[in-house]
């Protein structure tokens, strides 16, 4: 039978299940990534759980989003996670060696295999023909403990390209044009493979690009096939052993079909506030803006830099731009000012910062007040930046580089200005200095957790309860992110160590008496709409109202992720089988759930009623057999100490 990447991809890892639509697979998992702001959560429950050593064949821990050192709690961290990756057996990379996915694709992604991370935005190792999955830090922490990783088998997605992009147009209008198309939901239950004789033109950057944003359509994850073009970037960063062929087969089909003629796209933008909200640069053109901003994991290639360094090169950004420079990993930041670029940017007015995340998570770079900020990354949500009343716009470089040297959003074909031709170099500054390779096991036998004053051990979860009779404390619309449950940025994301205090900001955006009212009821629900907690993958969304006493979640619909980690938290996500029943529902309505863990047990619909307006309906549950089973007992933290203990 001709199979296709995906295909090949999921055979070769596939432990439990069948590869048919909807079944739920189990994987095997060759590396895992976490990063700083999830890392954390993932490392204490590695403690909790007793693992001795990670199973994994490479797991990494960067320390990119939380940088800034404003005060003592996130130095202590960035010390905890080094004597954790000591431990536990994990490379280790410092701070200010670069942003997690460049830098796992630079070093350590490989063709063929399996990688989950505790970033959402994961999916970007696609880009070399690797499996690359976002989950929740529980479920990375459990891959490192050498169990499988449980997915439903998604649809696959064949996106067709043909032709070649024209002057002014990258990469991140190619999957702009797709969120043009198909909105944030566009993607849910499915993985993406690009194919066609169009790829032949794109970079392995450029791919990463694309598979990074595959996120922001829903997408379970994005693949590329490995082809000669992935042989020359693994070449360049001195890996070529580690690059095997794998293409799909001739005659492979596709579940979902899409075609985009490259030659076709046009410069886009995605207006504030949702990566869907897409349109042409020229309709837009004109508006004043604030600041352009480039970089992120979502731009994080040679090329973005360069390209931008050339359009400013002996000229002046416009005196009321903030252009803000984030370079993504040192070693690209060491070949920019090599080849002289860095020098192109200083010149024209740009604010170099440190390699990492920063801006892009709320980490310094916030926005002037209702002033558009042109940048470069993958997300928009609101309040995301740092600022409440932001309005932040995703577009390419050369589009954010042409609107920093007017001053207003600029269509960058319009410029007076030769465009640059830019190519990865084939031989870049390579510094793996800043990697901490993993001990030895005899010496990582005696290393003690570094646990500064600001980390606080996992609290305890109970068993899912038979009967549940709470309240209704929010009722909230579609397209909820986690950047709205648990808020990024320098604010918030300091006390990811410390579930009781980083609870106190639970839905503090959309509403900031959530928290003094869960604290005055025993347990409570929250009522969402559809596509419920997309975005980023923090598990801290899914624990902070845990800990406050959320014990269900009723919605339309729930972003792969998010639903994840409820479960993993022993919150029962439930869906509306008649979704006027959303519409009858009021915050204050008390609801009593009966008959749980048989109902659970044995299928079927759980009837729900509202005690308040003496009134039944039913909601239903998308539980495997095994998550009724972490549900039950309280979580999966409870559920993987019982499993380690009888090993």
């Amino acid at each position: 039978m001709s199979m296709n990447v995906t295909q090949k991809l999921i055979q070769s890892h596939l432990l439990h299940g069948e590869m048919k639509p909807s079944e739920e697979i189990g994987l095997r998992i060759d590396q895992t990534l976490t990063q700083d702001a999830t890392g954390t959560l993932v490392m204490l429950e590695l403690e909790a759980m007793g693992l001795d050593r990670v199973k994994t064949e490479v797991s990494v821990q960067y320390v990119d989003h939380n940088i800034i050192q404003e005060d003592s709690k996130n130095p202590d961290d960035h010390l905890f996670l080094r004597s954790a990756c000591q431990k536990f057996g994990l490379w280790y990379s410092r701070p200010g060696n670069g942003v997690s996915h460049p830098c796992h694709q630079e070093n350590f992604g490989k063709p063929g295999k399996t990688l989950l991370g505790s970033d959402s935005h994961t999916p970007a190792a696609g880009a070399i023909g690797m499996l690359a999955i976002g989950a929740g830090g529980l479920e990375v922490a459990m891959a490192m403990a050498g169990e499988p990783f449980y997915t439903r088998m998604p649809l696959i997605w064949g996106v067709k390209l043909t032709g070649s992009l024209p002057d002014w147009v990258s990469a991140k209008d190619v999957i702009l044009e797709m969120l043009r198309r198909h909105g944030v939901e566009g993607g849910l239950g499915h993985i993406i493979e690009y194919y066609g004789p169009g790829l032949a033109t794109l970079s392995a950057m450029d791919r990463h690009v694309i598979a990074n944003m595959g996120a922001e359509l829903g997408a379970t994850t994005t693949v590329f096939p490995s082809d000669q073009e992935v042989r020359r970037f693994l070449q360049a960063w001195q890996r070529e052993d580690d690059w095997v062929e794998l293409i799909a087969d001739f005659g492979a089909s596709y579940d979902v079909h899409d075609e985009i003629d490259l030659d076709t796209l046009v410069p886009l933008i995605a207006m504030p506030s949702s990566p869907g909200n897409v349109r042409p640069v020229s309709e837009v053109a004109g508006e004043p803006i604030y600041q352009t901003y480039i970089g992120s994991s979502a731009n994080p290639g040679f090329r973005d830099f360069a390209m931008s360094a050339k359009m400013v090169e002996r000229r002046q950004v416009n005196d009321r731009v903030s252009f803000d420079i984030n370079p993504t990993s040192r070693a690209q930041l060491e070949t920019l000012v090599r080849d002289g670029y860095i020098a192109h940017l200083l010149h024209a007015g740009a604010r170099l910062h440190q390699a990492g995340c920063n801006g892009c998570i709320g980490m310094g770079q916030a926005p002037a007040t209702n002033e558009l900020s042109l940048r470069t990354v993958p997300r928009n949500f609101p309040g995301r930046s740092g600022t409440r009343e932001d309005k932040v716009c995703l577009v390419s470089p050369e589009t954010a580089t042409a609107s920093a040297l007017t001053g207003v959003i600029t269509d960058p074909r319009t410029l007076d200005i030769p465009y640059p031709v830019i190519l990865d170099p084939d031989q870049p500054m390579i510094n793996r200095a800043m990697f901490m390779p993993p001990l030895p096991q005899k010496e990582a036998q005696q290393v003690e957790l570094v646990k500064g004053p600001n980390i606080a051990s996992l609290p305890t979860f109970e068993p899912l309860p038979d009967e549940i009779e709470v309240p209704i404390l929010l009722k909230l619309e579609n397209d909820i992110s986690t950047d709205e449950i648990m808020p990024p940025g320098l604010r918030v994301l300091p006390f990811r160590s410390n579930i009781p205090l980083i609870a106190e900001f639970s839905f503090d955006r959309l509403d900031p008496t959530y928290v003094e009212r869960a604290k005055q009821v025993a347990g409570h629900i929250v009522v969402g709409g559809s596509n419920y907690g997309q975005g980023s993958s923090r598990e801290h969304a899914a624990l902070g109202p845990q800990y406050l006493g959320l014990r269900a979640v009723f919605s339309k619909g729930f972003a792969r992720i998010h639903a994840q980690n409820l479960i993993n938290f022993g919150v029962l996500p439930l869906t509306f089988t008649d979704l006027t029943d959303y519409d009858c529902l009021q915050a204050s309505d008390t609801l009593r759930l009966s008959d749980l863990r048989r109902t659970l047990t044995t299928g079927g619909d759980l009837v729900v009623e509202n005690v308040t307006r003496d009134q039944k309906f039913s909601m239903r549950h998308d539980l495997s057999p095994r998550q009724v089973e972490f549900l039950l007992q309280g979580g999966l933290i409870n559920w993987m100490k019982e499993r380690l203990s009888v090993l």
